[in-house]
Formats: C-alpha cells, structure tokens, sequence
C-alpha cells in the first residue's frame, strides 16, 4: 500500500460485498471501470443542464412582445359581452355547431329561423324535467327565476361535474334543484310529463347523461325563444360558485358572505352576456399567444440549425430536436414570459375601465367582465411549471455538485492509472487479488504495494510498507 499527499494518493480500487472484499486486479480493468463511471457522471451532470432554460435575450424580447400583441387583440377584439367583434363570430361558430347537432340528431333543417327550429328540436328531443324559467310558472316568485338567469340557477343547466349530478338526479327523481340567494332549493315533481328512460339503472344513467349532454347543447346558443342573442349556458368557471354553496348546503357547512357575494357577482356577469360562448372567445387571444410562442422558438432554431450543421451530417430527427417547441424547458421559459406579459396589461387594462366605469370608485363588476380569466388560469400553469422545475433543479443541482467533485476524483485516478500503465508490468507488479484472499501472502502483497510507490517516486517516508504502518497512517499517528 502507499500515500502520498494532493493527487498523488493512489488505490486501484477495492469494494466491499456481503462476502468479503474485492479488489481491481489489472490497471486495464481499472482504465475501464473508470471510463465508464466518468461517462455515468457526465451523463448526471448533462441531465441537470437540460433542466435549465437557454433563453437568450432575443428569445425573452419576442416572447414579451408577443404578450403585448395578444394582449392588444385582446383589449380591441374581444372586451366584454356585447361589444365584442370576435365575439360575433364566436357566437356564429357555436350557432353553426348547435344546428349541426339537430342535424345529426335527425333535424330537417326547415323553417324561417333555422337556429331557433334547431334549438326547439333539441329541446323536444332531450327533454329534461329542470327547465323551468320563470315565465308564469311557480319557479318565478319562489327561486326568483326568470329567462335571464335560469340557465344560470339551475344546476342542471351548469355544464361541471356537479350539474351532471343534480341532472341525473333530477331526472331519476323528477325534481329541480336551483341556488338561489346562497341556499340549495330543490322543486318536487317539477313536471309531470317528464319519463326518464331506460329500462335498468345503467340504462337510465345513460339516457340521462345523453339528455343533459343534448339539452347542453341546445341551450349554448340561447333557448328556443330568444331574441336577439340569447342567454347561453354559465362558464365552467364561473358554474363552480353555484358549485360550492351547493356543496356547502348538502353537507350542513354554513355559506360565507364571501361565497354569496361571489355567486352574485357570477350571476350578474352572466347577465350581461358572459357565458360559454364569451369564455371561448377569451380563449382566442390566449391560444394565439401560445402558437406564436412556440413558432418563434422552433423558427430560430431551425434557422440555427441549419447555419452551423453541415449538409452531409442533417438528418430529420435531429433537425426535430433540435427546434421541437414542446418539451422543452426553454420554451416553457418563454411561454411564462409571454403569458405573464399579457395578463399584467390585462389587469391594467381591466383595473382602468372598472374605475372608469365605477366613476372613480372601482366596479368590480367592470373589472370582471374585461379580465381575461384564461389567460390568468394559463399563466397560473406557467407559474406552477416554473415552481415545479426549480424544485427538481435544486435537489438534482446538489446530485450535480456530487458528481462533479466524484468526476475530479475519478479523472485523478484515470491519470494515475495512465501513467502507471507506462511505469511497470502490469501482470506482475497490480496483481493483488490472489495475495490478499491468503492472509499468509499480505508481506508480499505490502512489498508490492511499496515497490509500486517506488515507481512513482512517493518520498520514503510516505510509503507504508507493513500492516502496522497502515493501522499507524488510518489511527492518526503517522503524517
């Protein structure tokens, strides 16, 4: 055995298993087991650093400026309900598709107002037993219903999770359920024409999905009797306030003020014309800022590609990875940028008119209606990514700093082993297996050991030249 200070100290190598103790027994396996444990660390190291965005500040100015262009065609195209050039066509868009279900649901296309024939044939079609409207009916002056906000209050009408469960159970047990004034009311055999069918339970679970599903679609675009425009059904979004006091009420937890303002400020949007139809068109602004994004990054490196890779040596999957705009933490980086952009001129823009509005004081109603929540919930998901990642980079950031110490290490002692490989035999002088498994050999095994330390000139005293030495050098006592 020897020691020697700095890099000088030298083993070949040993690891200990249940059986006992193993030991590198020829310079040439140590030059390999060491190349590969240097690959596995630079495969560590490499593995971090593709978990950190390469933005450059081009990539940064693009981004942002591509928030600033959605946000722009946000302010002018979409707004709020009713002044809304996109929203027109959104609005045209979901006509189309609610008469190209009657269509398929066997609808003849005939009559003056092809919208309104359509819609009355889904309603006949996909009868359901929770459509009052307030219209001379005892819903009216009980639930306060009325044809602006029924599609809203009756929780069959809200396209959540929740509404597909009070629609099949109002269809199981012919009732309706509204919320109302932050309370869950329910009426009692609400029609008594109404016939759920299907002749089994899985049978009847099914026909009432298909009835809220149809019945969904027949109101997206207003009622039979509209006029003008229409009130479509709720926003998923906003649905979810009707959803929590509704829960609320089931399991006995009192509603908060908080919950009852909240549900009226969704009702009273809701009203002014922010339904599933106007979400989709926020969604405009928000998905073209996403396309956009997501070509700047692909273009550049496309174009980058194809400067500093050779033509003989292009292929197209490299090409692929090289720009592929998905998966990667660059273009995330740039998403957040670009969607956090466009929300923080958003909320200015939003925060400005509802004081406008409001006269000075700030109309939250205003404020509301020009915010556009999908780009706040897209930013939000940015917003997590981003948490998500820094999380994983600093717990693989100190896996990192291990592996480089350990390749330090490891390419010290591929030096070694190089420049010992050019010193002696190999076969006769790094032989140490077979004396250490026979204790009776370890003198000649430590002669080895020191003779070897010769070769690479440790000064005298730093050798170990016997067991004794060596519980000397470990207790403390030899430096």
């Amino acid at each position: 055995m020897n020691h020697a200070e700095g890099t000088n100290r030298f083993v070949l190598g040993m690891s200990v298993a249940d059986d006992g103790f193993s030991f590198t027994s020829s310079i040439e396996t140590a030059l390999i087991s060491a190349g590969t444990e240097i690959q596995s660390l630079e495969e560590t190291i490499k593995s971090v650093e593709s978990l950190r965005p390469n933005c450059d500040k081009l990539d940064y100015a693009l981004a942002a400026s591509s928030g600033v262009l959605c946000d722009i065609i946000d302010i002018f195209l979409v707004g709020k309900p009713g002044e809304s050039p996109l929203g027109d066509v959104t609005d045209k868009w979901f006509a189309n598709r609610t008469t190209d279900f009657a269509k398929l649901c066997g609808w003849d296309g005939k009559g003056d107002d092809s919208l309104s024939s359509a819609i009355g044939f889904l309603e006949k079609k996909f009868k359901i037993p929770y459509d009052q409207r307030g219209a001379g009916d005892a819903a009216s002056s009980i639930f306060d219903l009325n044809p602006t906000n029924h599609h809203f209050k009756s929780l069959g009408h809200n396209p959540t999770l929740l509404g597909l469960f009070f629609s099949i159970l109002d269809q199981f047990t012919n009732q309706s359920h509204f919320v109302s004034g932050g309370k869950l009311t329910s009426l009692q055999d609400a029609d008594g024409k109404f016939e759920l069918r299907g002749n089994s339970v899985p049978a009847k679970l099914f026909c009432g999905f298909v009835n809220w599903f149809g019945h969904l679609i027949s109101d997206m675009s207003g009622s039979s009797g509209s006029k003008g425009r229409g009130m479509g059904i709720p926003s998923p979004f906003w649905a979810w306030t009707n959803d929590i006091i509704a829960i609320k009420r089931k399991l006995n937890i009192p509603v908060s003020q908080f919950d009852n303002t909240i549900n009226e400020l969704a009702l009273s949007i809701y009203k002014e014309g922010y339904d599933i139809r106007f979400q989709a068109t926020q969604v405009i602004p928000v998905f073209i800022n996403e396309i956009i994004v997501r070509l700047v990054y692909a273009i550049r490196r496309l174009v980058k590609y194809f400067v500093t890779t050779e033509k003989e040596e292009r292929s197209a999957s490299a090409m692929w990875k090289a720009c592929e705009p998905f998966s990667n933490p660059t273009v995330k980086r740039m998403l957040t940028v670009a969607h956090g952009t466009f929300c923080m001129m958003d909320l200015s823009d939003a925060t400005i008119r509802a004081f406008i509005t409001g006269g000075g004081t700030f109309d939250v109603a205003e404020f509301s209606l020009q915010l556009n929540i999908v780009g706040v919930g897209r930013f939000t998901i940015s917003l997590y990514g981003e948490a998500k990642r820094a999380i994983v980079i600093r717990k693989a950031e100190s896996e990192a700093q291990f592996a480089r110490r350990e390749m330090t290490i490891v390419e010290n002692y591929l030096s070694g082993l190089s420049l010992l490989s050019e010193l002696y035999d190999d076969k006769d002088l790094v032989d140490f297996v077979d004396d250490f498994k026979n204790s009776d050999m370890y003198v000649q095994a430590f002669q080895k050991s020191a003779r070897l330390a010769e070769l690479r000139k440790v000064p005298d005293n730093n050798i170990l030249r016997t067991k004794s030495d060596i519980d000397s050098y470990f207790g403390g006592n030899r430096r």
